[in-house]
């Protein structure tokens, strides 16, 4: 993992450069396994965000925003009731670890001196964040519970001791350099997977940066690559590196020389990370909070989809009206050399010029009087239901692009968007209303709209589901004011709150219509744009659904970079 011993070791240089003496001031649990902390220090708040999350577990300042619970965790009560208005004394890392203690210090109710100790161990899916007593080395409580009857050595409940993860039996690379290269058999191979195996803090992405800046791998080259990277590391040389290729990103606290693709540097590990995570944990957050909607959406696709081929089955089989009438009309002419109990009918087929033979299948139960009403009957159905199929063919393919464009926006969505999708499904009908423990008319809330500046300093607003479009579209934007949606595709609603933007404003709200839409991947992506005035919303049309004249089409390839710069 990128978040290894040596990353961890930075960012707690990081964190004590910025933190040292700082005063806790608020405590807040945005979500079930992550915590941030506001830090007084130097004369700025500081946004500490510590994540035991299973995937995304880490320890950084953020300048990200994260929507706070109307009711605070009962785990977030007890930090404020702890650690609230207490001074950061120290931060440190034991050896090599994935493990920072934030040591704390200040008076508890009664005006005595109450060190605590806050330990964040980053270890994947058994990562955690622990409250102790300093004093008493007591558990006064945990993120995360784990009881003896999972893990006997290291029972994390409250009133249990702290016990520090056990050490693995390898080589400070830092301490004991010589004494672990020694260790390594070079001619069993593998030499990136012997120095995992062989040194603390070492992982498996640097091991491999250290073997491949080797060149051809040997019992001298090795070691002076080796010495090379921990002599940068030792003296905090660091490259925070963000590199992103076609199938993933990386990120490292140096710059990752064998793994290719686009590479972008950062000034700290905490802009780093913040970039990294830019999205992925919303989206991981979101697929935990509505996999039932996402479920639910894909069904019902599913289901018009189906529909609509029935529908267009029915609109073939509609399309034989004529050939109904045209099987009436000839049972009529034959029906002197027609009996009742024939199964066929041999006519002739006097609306062909060649007037050939034709066989007209009979109902043998009917005479051939009725056998002809029969099909007079078929053919007045199948007229009649022509204009119906037609109609409902039209309805599904709008459902059908109305599902489409949700599914897009759960893509897309924030764990705060996510509550106004629900809220229109509820109001659609898909889903049941949810009943709220407080009873009384709910309010109407504003939908909350992402701001983006454009180079010139103008703001541009972007709605992000259909209620934000509505409200955006319909509701705050005037009408002299540039809207922008791609052509075509489903996407965001954009609007420029300047009646007169420059070129470079309009193109970059181009960009940011079309990277908020499903052609995100795309390039030379069809953007149209026009006024307000010209953007209407037809009589009972589906939530977000738009038309509009008067536009002017733009291609524009979406730019994830220029995008991250301009949001607010």
């Amino acid at each position: 993992m990128s978040f290894d011993g040596f990353f961890t070791r930075a960012m707690t240089e990081e964190l004590t450069a910025t933190l040292k003496s700082g005063r806790i001031t608020k405590i807040h649990q945005p979500y079930k396994n992550e915590l941030i902390l506001v830090v007084r220090a130097g004369r700025e708040n500081h946004k500490l965000l510590l994540s035991a999350h299973p995937s995304y577990a880490r320890v950084q300042l953020t300048k990200e925003s994260y929507e706070n619970p109307t009711d605070a965790p009962m785990f977030c009560m007890l930090l404020r009731k702890h650690l609230e208005g207490y001074f950061i004394e120290k931060i440190e890392q034991p050896g090599l670890e994935r493990l920072i203690t934030f040591k704390v210090n200040g008076r508890n109710e009664i005006g005595d001196l109450a060190p605590k100790l806050l330990i964040i161990e980053i270890m994947g899916k058994h990562s955690n964040i622990i409250l102790v007593d300093e004093e008493k080395n007591m558990i006064i409580d945990c993120i995360k519970h784990v009881p003896p009857s999972l893990n006997s050595y290291r029972t994390l409940l409250p009133g249990h001791p702290y016990v520090i993860p056990p050490e693995q039996d390898k080589f400070n690379p830092l301490a004991d350099m010589e004494q672990g290269l020694s260790h390594l058999d070079y001619f069993a191979g593998r030499i990136d997977k012997q120095l995992v195996s062989t040194f603390k803090g070492l992982s498996p992405l640097l091991a491999k940066e250290i073997t491949h800046r080797a060149g051809l791998v040997n019992r001298e080259t090795v070691p002076q690559s080796f010495k090379a990277v921990m002599e940068q590391i030792n003296v905090h040389q660091y490259e925070p590196t963000l590199i992103s290729n076609e199938s993933k990103e990386a990120f490292y606290l140096l710059d990752l020389e064998h793994v290719k693709g686009t590479k972008k540097h950062f000034d700290s590990l905490s802009e780093l990370l913040d970039r990294f995570y830019f999205r992925k944990a919303d989206r991981d957050r979101v697929k935990q909070q509505a996999h039932d909607l996402e479920r639910l959406l894909q069904n019902e696709k599913e289901k018009n989809e189906k529909k609509l081929i029935k529908l267009e089955d029915t609109l073939a089989d509609s399309e034989k009206a004529e050939i109904f009438k045209k099987y009436g009309e000839l049972i009529t002419s034959h029906i002197y050399a027609l009996k009742k109990g024939m199964k066929t009918a041999e006519v002739i087929d006097f609306y062909d010029e060649n007037q050939p033979s034709l066989s007209i299948e009979l109902n043998e139960r009917l005479t051939p009087s009725e056998n002809a009403q029969k099909y007079f009957a078929k053919y007045q159905k199948a007229k009649k239901s022509v204009a119906y199929v037609n109609e409902q063919i039209e309805l599904t393919k709008k459902e059908i692009d109305y599902l489409d464009n949700l599914i897009h926006q759960m893509n897309t969505a924030s764990p705060r968007d996510l509550q106004e999708i629900r809220e229109e499904l509820e109001e659609g009908g898909y889903v049941k209303k949810r009943i709220t423990k407080k009873g009384g008319k709910k309010k109407d809330v504003k939908p909350t709209l992402d701001t983006y500046v454009s180079s010139d300093g103008t703001e541009i607003l972007v709605g992000k589901n259909n209620k934000q479009n509505e409200y955006l579209t319909n509701r705050l934007a005037p009408k002299s004011a540039l809207w922008f949606h791609t052509k075509d595709i489903p996407g965001s609603h954009v609007v420029i709150r300047d009646v007169d933007p420059s070129d470079q404003t309009i193109k970059e709200a181009a960009i940011l219509a079309a990277y908020f839409s499903k052609a995100r991947q795309s390039s030379q992506v069809p953007v149209d744009s026009t006024l307000i005035r010209h953007v209407k919303k037809p009589a009972g049309a589906k939530p977000g659904f738009v038309t509009y004249d008067n536009q002017t089409t733009y291609y524009v390839t979406p730019d994830e970079e220029l995008v991250l710069s301009m949001k607010k």
